[in-house]
């Protein structure tokens, strides 16, 4: 439904003080919302990031009222380097949009699966794909052929756009992929049965009208892992990802068009397309990529001193990273601004950090289902181990089981009002699965399965998952793909994976095994070997157990369900 803000401003007042930097001018983007922001006006109607944003923000520049700053900056980190001003990206996107329609006869709706390292080709497909009203269904670069089938299948993708290392991969699981139509692979060579999507955008034309898109019309879907099942589809709007961070009063970001974002996310989760593209472009900020093949610290640090880095966005696991390093040696060019996101912050590394480099680092929190729920802003005070307050537009409350709002300092679960009005950050569905959409609310609030309290002040405080789900550097890995990988090999009678403590990574798998009989005589060193390297080809790498214990026997209930809580809790100390 689409409704005035003015029931919603009043749960979050507006904040008149920009940190960031210089005011935006008055003809910018973003101050043209205002009077929606104020609850004046209605939402619109049709909304589309690329026309009403991008290219906005191209007319802006043109007519020199924006700051020199690139609106995209990439390095590979070996020497080479792009450069593209908000016109560039919009020349050379329209080009893609016109490979998407007219080479791949894709049309509005459809859907694409892409999966690319961070490499300038996957901002332009974003960006294509929003001119064109397709549907961008990202995915991490570690992906097994088993994990591409299941998003091929589920998604009924009729196009694929990847690289050399994914392709023969994708090419082992097509035939069984009854929808898939198209292969593009972003590569400097040539592949059998694939189109090749540089030469191909290379030679288009960059004439290319933008379609109308309504504001409540799916722009991309995120796979996120459960507890049970396979990873579930999380449909997000032009609205939810592009048009909320033009009402959300700057929160967690804070950017100006003199800004230089640079977050490490990975470019299959939702923290990319928050951090990597909507957020900051909405602002005109600059968007910093490094190709980062792998997250070194040396590669990092060298980076911040090297570019005019003002905001700097990582998991936990970067900073644990970071801080074990000597920054004396190190003097950042231009950082200012750090968040950490995916997962709870140990304070102790935000302390060391702080004492190295005199910069506080801002948790934010929130899920792919809604973006940020809660952000440490600027200019706030920064308590350790809190996650900071509730994002603008959302009412976030700590709930018991029957979703009644529990007083400061009581434990329960993080919720967000979503009765009577749904904030418009929320995901519209997941897709093809009413019952899990539903089972996400609870009386008027949507409950993240998230344990935590919140204090006197509005600071909530992350305590720990209300199921089983691990979140290890940032990623969350279920369960049950991990226990149903390692079941595959023939040694595994049984198993169970529950998280266990690491000071690097916050959390890792751990995976109880009961074996089978005949294998029971083997070397156990040799066989944690042995899984561990099944468990990475059978799904992504980042799933594998860094623990496996040998058990006789899991602890289950008189139904025969496996104990996980008994086997985390007993991991964790708590027994």
């Amino acid at each position: 439904k689409l409704q005035t803000l003015k029931s919603l401003w009043t749960l979050k007042p507006p904040n008149r003080t920009f940190h960031g930097g210089s005011r935006l001018l008055a003809s910018d983007v973003y101050s043209q919302y205002e009077s929606i922001r104020r609850g004046e006006q209605e939402i619109p109607k049709y909304f589309n990031f690329a026309s009403d944003v991008l290219d906005k923000w191209s007319e802006i520049e043109k007519a020199g009222k924006r700051p020199s700053n690139p609106a995209f900056w990439w390095i590979s980190g070996t020497g080479e380097e792009v450069k593209w001003s908000f016109e560039e990206l919009g020349f050379l996107s329209r080009k893609v949009a016109n490979v998407l329609t007219k080479v791949c006869e894709l049309q509005k709706g459809d859907r694409v699966v892409v999966i690319l390292p961070r490499i300038p080709e996957w901002w332009l497909v974003n960006v294509a794909c929003m001119r064109t009203g397709i549907v961008l269904i990202p995915g991490v670069s570690q992906l097994s052929a088993k994990d591409i089938l299941y998003r091929l299948q589920a998604s009924k993708a009729t196009c694929i756009i990847t690289d050399d290392t994914l392709a023969p991969g994708v090419d082992s699981v097509a035939s069984e992929c009854q929808f898939l139509k198209t292969k593009l692979i972003v590569s400097k060579g040539r592949r059998e049965g694939w189109l090749n999507f540089t030469d191909l955008y290379k030679n288009q034309s960059a004439d290319h009208s933008c379609v109308k898109t309504r504001i409540q019309d799916p722009m991309n879907i995120f796979f996120t892992s459960g507890t049970t099942g396979f990873p579930k589809m999380t449909e997000h709007s032009q609205g939810s990802l592009g048009f909320r961070p033009l009402l959300s009063e700057r929160y967690w970001l804070d950017l100006t068009p003199s800004d230089v974002i640079w977050s490490t996310a990975d470019t299959g989760w939702i923290l990319a397309s928050l951090g990597c593209v909507f957020d900051p472009w909405a602002f005109g900020a600059c968007i910093f990529i490094h190709k980062l093949p792998q997250i070194e610290s040396a590669a990092i640090l060298n980076t911040l001193c090297r570019f005019p880095i003002d905001t700097l966005v990582g998991a936990p696991t970067l900073f644990r990273m970071l801080v074990q390093n000597d920054l004396s040696s190190y003097k950042f060019m231009n950082l200012k601004h750090c968040l950490s996101g995916g997962e709870p912050l140990n304070p102790e590394v935000m302390e060391q950090w702080k004492s190295k480099t005199g910069l506080d680092i801002h948790e934010v929190y929130g899920q792919t289902e809604t973006g940020i729920i809660c952000s440490v802003f600027k200019g706030m005070k920064v308590k350790p181990g809190s996650m900071g307050k509730a994002a603008p537009f959302y009412d976030v409350q700590i709930v018991d089981k029957n979703a009644n709002i529990l007083p400061p300092g009581q434990q329960g679960e993080i919720a967000v009002r979503s009765k009577p009005i749904r904030p418009l950050g929320f995901f519209s569905k997941y897709v093809d699965n009413p019952k899990k959409t539903a089972e996400t609310e609870r009386g008027d609030f949507y409950v993240t399965g998230d344990k935590g309290t919140v204090d006197e002040d509005g600071y909530f405080q992350f305590i720990g998952r209300e199921d089983d789900i691990i979140i290890s550097s940032g990623y969350r890995i279920g369960p049950f793909e991990v226990e149903s990988a390692l079941i595959e090999h023939p040694a595994v009678a049984e198993a169970a994976v529950v998280s266990s403590p690491d000071p690097l990574r916050g959390e890792v798998v751990k995976a109880f095994v009961v074996l089978s009989e005949t294998f029971l005589s083997n070397d156990l060193e040799s066989l944690t070997r042995d899984l561990q390297e099944h468990v990475k080809k059978t799904t992504a790498p980042y799933k594998y157990p860094r623990k496996v214990e040998f058990v006789q026997e899991l602890p289950k209930t008189v139904t025969g369900k496996i104990k996980r809580n008994e086997l985390r809790n007993k991991e964790w100390g708590r027994m």
